[in-house]
């Protein structure tokens, strides 16, 4: 099948929300159908398991695989490739020859755009609603304290990996909702998870990949060759692998996500990729599906005082703690009667720049997800919603900001992600 895009594309983008109204040129998920949220049943079905979480991706966007059942099915998760930075490459090969032979679709992240939210989703087929993990950093209430969902440590300690747990936070217990590996492994399916050594058992793989088999990798070649040998090891049973590769993400943050270093850190990624998958086509006959998926994209946000909080005392001072979520979706909490005071220094500082919702009203709109929500959710979310405009965010850490890339909110550069379909 060619590149369906162009074809699909206008779909996601006619996407609207009941009871919320957003400025022109964001985009907004549809939970039923087109997220990450979604991709985990149309995996069950390939598998032949019980579907889990959302529903399947629809027909549409699927056509022939959609018919098919697999023995094995690979997911590839490029943290941060976009669908618009993957544009500048799905014209050429390799790439241009596996969607010809393939398919290429396009999804929506989940809200925020964010990888705390999106993987979760992807190990549970759940909304960012219902599973809870709704940004970067989020205010715990049963801890009394503002925690990061990455590290897995409180936000305000810096290098610290894996401090919630003295707090009393378990990985293994934090998710209210079912997971993809339990689920599969229930069913008779073999689940493998490839990711960087320095994060394969972290607080949060911990938190996603019980029942699921972890490797960790130091180097491109070792993750290539490792998963090969596996695959080679795999006999009739049927196995589900997930593959994580960050250093994209990582590139796109500090110097922005049109760098040459991220395009050229692509392109040698894609040149080990292809000697894979060029052996895994001479050893299969039809019973594997390959996936390649974004867990969100990024836009570039340059360096500007004026954006950084430490700047503001005046609009700080009328806020009960920090604000949480994202850079491009902070969360608010302020404090009794300054609703109004809030308002007008937004309005007098960044006028046009930032639009705020109610987090009820944001909530019950379905743009972080479908019922029923998470009852944490609830207290993580905060009394107001802020919803930048074109590249402006906030940045409100006690550190130096260093980011040229950024992600968590609507546009298309950061909700907008590629899905590559190759059966092999």
């Amino acid at each position: 099948m060619p590149n369906r895009v162009a074809e699909l594309l206008p779909r996601l983008q006619a996407q609207r929300l009941s009871g919320l109204e957003t400025a022109a040129g964001t985009l907004l998920p549809d939970y039923s159908a087109t997220t990450l949220a979604n991709l985990p049943a149309s995996i069950c079905r390939w598998l032949g398991a019980d579907p889990l979480g959302c529903p399947a991706l629809p027909r549409q966007w699927l056509e022939a695989p959609e018919l098919d059942r697999f023995q094995h099915v690979i997911l590839l998760v490029m943290d941060g490739l976009g669908l618009n930075l993957f544009k500048r490459f799905s014209n050429t090969d390799p790439w241009a020859g596996w969607i010809q032979a393939g398919d290429l679709v396009p999804l929506t992240s989940v809200v925020p755009s964010t990888t705390a939210a999106a993987l979760t989703s992807l190990w549970t087929g759940c909304t960012p609603a219902e599973h809870g993990i709704i940004g970067f950093d989020l205010w715990l209430k049963e801890f009394g304290m503002v925690g990061n969902m990455i590290f897995h440590s409180p936000t305000a300690f810096n290098g610290d990996t894996g401090g919630l747990k003295r707090a009393g936070f378990l990985p293994e217990t934090f998710l209210p909702v079912p997971t993809l590996g339990t689920h599969l492994a229930r069913q008779g399916v073999k689940v493998f998870s490839f990711q960087h050594n320095s994060i394969a058992r972290s607080g949060l793989s911990t938190m996603l990949l019980p029942d699921v088999e972890t490797l960790g990798y130091r180097t491109l070649t070792d993750l290539w060759v490792t998963l090969a040998s596996v695959q080679d090891s795999l006999a009739d049973e049927r196995s589900y692998t997930y593959v994580y590769f960050g250093d994209l993400d990582e590139l796109s943050h500090r110097y922005g996500p049109e760098d040459e270093r991220v395009l050229l850190e692509f392109s040698a990624f894609t040149h080990l990729l292809e000697r894979f998958l060029n052996r895994l086509a001479r050893q299969r006959r039809g019973d594997t599906l390959f996936l390649m998926v974004a867990d969100h994209g990024q836009i570039y946000t340059p360096h500007i005082g004026n954006n950084e909080l430490r700047n503001h005392p005046e609009l700080v001072r009328h806020f009960a703690i920090q604000p949480t979520g994202e850079a491009r979706l902070p969360y608010l909490f302020v404090r009794r009667g300054r609703e109004q005071a809030v308002r007008e220094y937004i309005q007098q500082v960044w006028a046009g720049q930032f639009e705020l919702y109610p987090g009820e009203q944001v909530l019950q709109s379905g743009l972080l997800g479908r019922e029923p929500f998470y009852a944490r959710t609830y207290d993580r979310l905060g009394d107001w919603v802020v919803f930048p405009q074109g590249n402006s965010y906030w940045w409100f850490p006690e550190r130096e900001n260093v980011l040229l890339g950024r992600h968590g909110g609507l546009s298309p550069s950061e909700m907008l992600v590629p899905l590559v379909m190759l059966k092999m």
